[in-house]
């Protein structure tokens, strides 16, 4: 039982990785990274609605009707989002102005909804909540990073701190959004080539393939038939 839920808890961080291996949570990702400290923000943001959610979500999901369970699960991770981004423009203005639109928008993320329909609706209380705390610890520590790259390349500082701006000149392209395309796409073919090397899979598609909620989607594509819940 220990190692089953070591392994809810890893999956997060490496194998499941919610950005570099599912592919989800793309558009914050992508939109948020211009610093190191914005990538913080907005993973701990959503591992706190992560963990949170899934711990109610999961007590109630013998009480939660079936036709009403996805309403039912924003209206959860809705109401944990507005306490944190409370919290945040209270004691956080600046993350809360770095982050703007992005902080409420946790609401439908698709990692915590994900999260939510295919793992804390199924299980346990504590598988849940090591599952959420993975997942969130995987999506912080990748947004830090490509964070981290953004910011020493495009401004020249780490944190705040001067790191390269003195000797090389910023390559502002990395704070705009081509920079940050680029970075994600090195990090995915970095994930891509260890996951190769340790004879896993590797991700081939960034569309609906990699959701783990696909078969609830309505949209399908021309070769491929998802069975849709009545």
């Amino acid at each position: 039982m220990k190692g089953q839920n070591i392994k809810y808890f890893t999956n997060g961080l490496i194998k499941e990785n919610p950005v570099l291996r599912l592919v989800l949570g793309t558009c914050p990702t992508l939109a948020v990274t211009t610093a190191a400290i914005n990538g913080i923000g907005m993973g701990v943001s959503a591992t706190i609605v992560l963990v949170c959610s899934n711990i109610v979500i999961s007590l109630l999901r013998n009480v939660i009707p079936d036709k009403v369970r996805i309403p039912a699960f924003i209206t959860v991770i809705a109401g944990f989002v507005s306490v944190v981004q409370m919290l945040v423009k209270a004691f956080l203005p600046s993350i809360d102005v770095a982050l703007g639109i992005y902080l409420p928008l946790i609401v439908v993320n698709c990692i915590i909804l994900a999260r939510a329909e295919m793992f804390a609706s199924k299980n346990s209380v504590l598988p849940s909540i090591l599952d959420g705390l993975g997942m969130g610890i995987g999506f912080t520590a990748v947004l830090t990073l490509m964070g981290a790259i953004r910011e020493i390349c495009g401004a020249g500082t780490l944190f705040g701190l001067t790191v390269t701006a003195e000797f090389i000149d910023p390559m502002i392209v990395f704070l705009l959004p081509p920079g940050g395309f680029f970075v994600f796409g090195v990090l995915v073919a970095a994930s891509n080539a260890i996951a190769k090397k340790n004879g896993k899979e590797i991700v081939e598609h960034l569309g609906c393939e990699n959701c783990p909620s696909r078969s609830m989607c309505k949209s399908v594509s021309a070769d491929e038939e998802v069975t849709v819940d009545e």
